[in-house]
C-alpha cells in the first residue's frame, strides 16, 4: 500500500493498493456513510445496444465486503459524483470494485487509529513475507503469516514407514516436496519442529539446492500442526525474522491479558461495560478491541475515542486470527491497565 495524498481539511486520502492484505486493511477502516472514489465502467444505453464507458464516480458507500477468494474489495453505494457526467446518473446504485494494483480515494472523517491502521499497512508492504513449515515423522503443514491472520496451506504427507524397504526413497519424497514448496516462493521461511526431522531435512537441503539455505531460519517447536504455529508466535520466532508483525503483537498482547487476568492483579478490564469504566478512570493504557465489534457498535466506538483521548493505545485485533478468537470470548473488547480500580 501506498497512500499517495491527504487532505485533513477535505478528508480525502488517496490510496494505490499492492496486495490482498491492503484491500484487508481498507475493508477495516470504510464504514457506511463514508465517500469512495475510483475509476471504473458504467453500463450506457445507445439506441437498443448497452456499452461500458469508463468513468470517475464517487459513491456514499452502504456496504462493504471484503472478498479474499475473488481478490477484491467491493464497496456498493449510491452515485454522489462524477464524470463524465453523461455517462453518470446520480443516486444510483453502484460497486466500485478494488483489486491490488489499485487507485482509490476515499473521503471521510477519519479517526487517528484508523490513520495509524492505513500507515502501519504502508510499513507492511515493505517486509518480507514470512513463511512457516511446521513438520514432525509424518507430515509437515504450511502456514503463511499475513496482517489478517495465519493462511494455512495443505499438509504434505510423508509416506515413509521405518519398516519398509523404500523408506529412505520415501522420506527422500517427503523432504523433496517440502523443498519444492520452499523453492517455489521467495519469500523468508521458519521451518521448524520436534525430535530430528528437522535437522535431516536441513542436510537434505544443503546437498541438494544449498542456496535455499539463507532464507530459511530452522527453529524448534512442540506439534507440527497449527499449535506449533501457534508456538512460534508467542515465542517471538517471526519477529525476530520479520520485525514487529500485527498478527504477532496481538497474540502476545493477549498473553499479557490473560496473565493478569489469572493473577486477579486487577490490572486488566474486559467487556464493554468494566472497559468503558476503566477509560472514564483515565486507568487504561492499551485497549484492544475486535475489528469487527468496532464496525458494528457504536457504545465501542465512542470507547475507543475516549481511550484515544486519555492517551491510550489502540490495537485492532483481527476476527480471523487466534488471538481475535479469544478476544472475542472477554467480549470483543479488553484493556490492560496503568493501576488497579476496585
Amino acid at each position: 500500500m501506498k497512500i499517495a495524498h491527504i487532505d485533513r481539511k477535505t478528508g480525502e486520502i488517496k490510496i494505490h493498493t499492492d496486495t490482498l492484505d491492503d484491500l484487508w486493511h481498507l475493508e477495516k477502516v470504510i464504514n457506511p456513510g463514508d465517500e469512495a472514489e475510483a475509476r471504473t465502467w458504467r453500463t450506457y444505453k445507445v439506441g437498443t445496444k448497452e456499452e461500458k464507458k469508463s468513468v470517475t464516480i464517487r459513491v456514499k458507500v452502504e456496504r462493504v465486503e471484503f472478498a479474499k477468494a475473488a481478490n477484491r474489495l467491493r464497496l456498493l453505494g449510491t452515485i454522489v459524483s462524477g464524470h463524465p457526467e453523461e455517462y453518470v446518473q446520480l443516486g444510483k446504485h453502484h460497486t466500485i470494485e478494488v483489486e491490488p494494483n489499485s487507485k482509490v480515494k476515499i473521503i471521510k472523517k477519519w479517526k487517528k487509529y484508523e490513520i495509524d491502521r492505513l500507515r502501519q499497512a504502508e510499513k507492511e508492504t515493505k517486509k518480507p513475507r514470512i513463511n512457516i513449515i511446521v513438520l514432525d515423522e509424518e507430515k509437515a503443514l504450511l502456514a503463511i503469516v499475513k496482517p489478517y491472520g495465519i493462511d494455512y496451506g495443505a499438509e504434505i504427507e510423508n509416506k515413509a514407514r521405518k519398516r519398509s524397504e523404500d523408506f529412505e526413497k520415501r522420506e527422500m519424497e517427503f523432504f523433496g516436496n517440502i523443498m519444492a514448496e520452499i523453492e517455489r516462493r521467495p519469500e523468508k521461511f521458519i521451518v521448524a519442529g520436534p525430535g530430528f526431522t528437522k535437522d535431516n531435512l536441513k542436510k537434505f537441503i544443503k546437498q541438494r539446492k544449498p542456496e535455499l539455505i539463507e532464507r530459511i531460519i530452522f527453529e524448534s517447536c512442540s506439534y507440527a500442526e497449527r499449535n506449533g504455529v501457534n508456538e512460534l508466535l508467542k515465542k517471538g520466532i517471526v519477529e525476530k525474522v520479520a520485525g514487529e508483525a500485527r498478527y504477532e503483537k496481538e497474540e502476545q498482547l493477549m498473553e499479557k491479558l490473560m496473565e493478569e487476568i489469572n493473577k486477579d492483579s486487577g490490572r486488566a478490564a474486559y467487556g464493554i461495560a468494566e472497559v468503558k469504566k476503566s477509560v472514564e478512570l483515565g486507568a487504561v493504557d492499551k485497549l484492544f478491541v475486535l475489528d469487527e465489534f468496532l464496525r458494528t457498535s457504536e457504545e465501542a466506538e465512542k470507547t475507543i475515542d475516549a481511550a484515544e483521548k486519555a492517551g491510550a493505545e489502540i490495537v485492532i485485533f483481527s476476527s480471523e486470527g487466534d488471538a481475535g478468537f479469544k478476544l472475542k470470548g472477554f467480549g470483543k473488547i479488553a484493556g490492560l491497565l496503568r493501576f488497579r480500580i476496585e
